[in-house]
């Protein structure tokens, strides 16, 4: 772990990140110590230190950073922090801003193939999203409902939960973005009250429109969710898992997503296990 560049793993009490989750995070995966979809991840950390009114890393001291951290690593996870630093008692931003960077390295998880090539099981979750148009899809610190969500299910029948906002609209998994396919068309939630932007989203939209998929973005509700032909999960470390069942509903499996599970595998951003 490294610390504003240094190798610890102490970090002050004062920090705002602890005292009022005040920063961002990045969840990057690694391939032969190289961090994948970089230029992604820190544009998406830059909109963040923008709207939280931070100010942004040296993006190649923290390329740097992470090269040296994960220099070992075959195959891993970085994870990157940026907070607003030490600051007194109160919510107000301190005078002075020293940012702190946190980068630390994790195992991979195995995920089986089975989850790419049969799908998942996921459960829509009680715990809603509140929205708010100003945090709407950036990655912050504040991620108390999804650990609310998480907690609703134990064991390893279930893989994804997901979750609705205030109005009932569905828009995202615990850890995941969502996508639906109705017909020869593939369709993500709208993120503009809340909701996370995920780089693996925005790449599977790029992708999708290179292998001439028609895309849309619109609100997507419980029942129509219900009723797609199938549906799938995405994020930087998983990539790409189909949807097998959701609650009572079975999904089939669809073209569309086997053609970009290929893609997403071909570019080496889906590792499936044995």
């Amino acid at each position: 772990m490294l610390i504003n560049g240094i190798a610890t793993e102490l970090l002050h009490a004062s920090d705002r990140g602890l005292q009022y989750g005040d920063g961002l995070f990045e969840t990057i995966a690694v391939v032969d110590g190289e961090p994948q979809l970089w230029g992604a991840h820190i544009a998406r950390l830059a909109t963040g230190c923008e709207v939280l009114q931070l100010p942004p890393p040296d993006g190649e001291l923290l390329l740097q950073e992470a090269r040296q951290l994960c220099a070992a690593s075959e195959k891993a996870i970085l994870k990157i922090i940026i907070t607003r630093g030490s600051g007194g008692r109160g919510y107000r931003f301190p005078e002075t801003v020293a940012a702190t960077r946190l980068l630390s390295v994790h195992p991979w998880p195995d995920y089986p193939r089975r989850h790419y090539q049969h799908g998942i099981t996921a459960m829509v979750c009680d715990t809603r999203l509140a929205s708010h148009s100003t945090l709407a899809g950036i990655k912050h610190l504040n991620r108390l409902e999804q650990v609310l969500a998480r907690n609703e299910w134990q064991g390893s029948d279930v893989h994804e939960g997901l979750m609705l906002d205030s109005h009932g609209n569905v828009i995202e998994g615990t850890m995941s973005n969502l996508f639906i396919i109705e017909g020869d068309t593939l369709i993500t939630p709208e993120l503009n009250e809340c909701g996370i932007n995920g780089v693996m989203r925005e790449t599977v939209l790029v992708l999708a429109a290179q292998l001439n998929i028609t895309t849309r973005i619109e609100s997507i509700s419980l029942t129509r969710l219900k009723a797609a032909s199938a549906c799938f999960v995405t994020n930087s470390i998983i990539g790409l898992w189909p949807l097998r069942t959701l609650d009572d509903i079975t999904y089939q499996q669809a073209k569309i997503t086997q053609d970009l599970i290929h893609t997403l595998s071909e570019q080496r951003l889906i590792t499936i296990t044995t």
